[in-house]
């Protein structure tokens, strides 16, 4: 056991050596950092009674001063709070939705690559249709069908955004399968259960765990659109119910930037952050990606 655990230990330490090595993906993971732990510690020096409409403490779009550095939204709540807080929501829909549908992606990646015949050609043929029609457009559908609310957007987020990851799954899947020790596994009794479990999953772990990092900013994307659009919970304070409310007051026509830029920035620059970390982690995992 200690010797399994000083080798992972040695992997860790030999793939932090190499993406350190990538300043773009440290600039990421740094910003990932600033944004997660705002996050975290947002409770701590924000209360939920200011971000109430009842109870704002200032008067409805006011202006950037030096009482609010960014000004005030429509009801009148600190756009650097709203900014903050916002986080929260973003970032947890972005998480879960991507987790859902890599993880749905990842099983029947695996069982295609695995099984062949007519599995494959039954998950292929749904993850085509999948791939025809636009995820956007499908999630919108899904949402608007299902109650609002966030449980809703990252249902239809994740019940959509899964093949891009089953079709690479399945290409890594079959470049397993024909590698020696799989016939070796299969020689000495071991079942299909065994030899995607054991030998199958830890292979495709890398190649799932960067295309999570890649995800996640799209679904936070995904999330900003369909909050924009209203099928999110309205009572929860996210970069895409700040648009919402943004455009519902016509900001745009009324010159109110200070409304519109902090949670756009902010979507921005952290699904950026999430792309960056997401490159360098495939650097480190195929060499062959990596800039000299």
């Amino acid at each position: 056991m200690n010797l399994v655990w000083q080798r992972r230990g040695r992997s860790l330490a030999g793939f932090w050596r190499e993406y350190r090595r990538d300043r773009a993906g440290l600039v990421g993971l740094a910003v990932l950092v600033v944004f997660g732990g705002l996050a975290l510690a947002a409770p701590l020096f924000i209360s939920e009674a200011d971000l109430s409409a009842t109870n704002a403490p200032a008067r409805p779009r006011q202006a950037p001063g030096a009482d609010y550095w960014l000004g005030a939204d429509g009801y009148g709540r600190s756009m650097v709070d709203v900014t903050i807080w916002g986080a929260r929501i973003s970032l947890a829909v972005g998480f879960l939705a991507t987790f859902m549908s890599v993880a749905v992606g990842a099983v029947l990646g695996i069982v295609a690559g695995h099984f062949r015949g007519w599995a494959e050609a039954v998950v292929l043929r749904v993850t085509d249709w999948f791939l025809v029609l636009p995820t956007l457009v499908l999630a919108t559908a899904l949402a608007s069908v299902l109650k609002p609310g966030t449980t809703t957007v990252v249902v239809a987020i994740g019940a959509t955004a899964w093949p891009g990851t089953a079709r690479l799954v399945r290409a890594q899947t079959l470049a397993v399968e024909g590698r020696p020790y799989i016939e070796r596994a299969r020689a000495l009794g071991g079942g299909d259960g065994h030899v995607m479990g054991r030998h199958v999953l830890p292979n495709v772990m890398p190649l799932v765990l960067a295309q999570t990092t890649l995800c996640v900013a799209g679904a936070i994307l995904a999330e900003a659109t369909l909050a924009f659009l209203g099928l999110s919970d309205p009572t929860k304070v996210s970069w895409g119910t700040t648009l919402q409310l943004a455009r519902q007051i016509g900001a745009v026509s009324a010159g109110n930037w200070w409304i519109l830029l902090p949670p756009g920035l902010a979507i921005a620059v952290v699904s950026l952050a999430f792309t960056l970390c997401g490159r360098a982690i495939e650097g480190v995992l195929n060499p062959k990606l990596r800039v000299r």
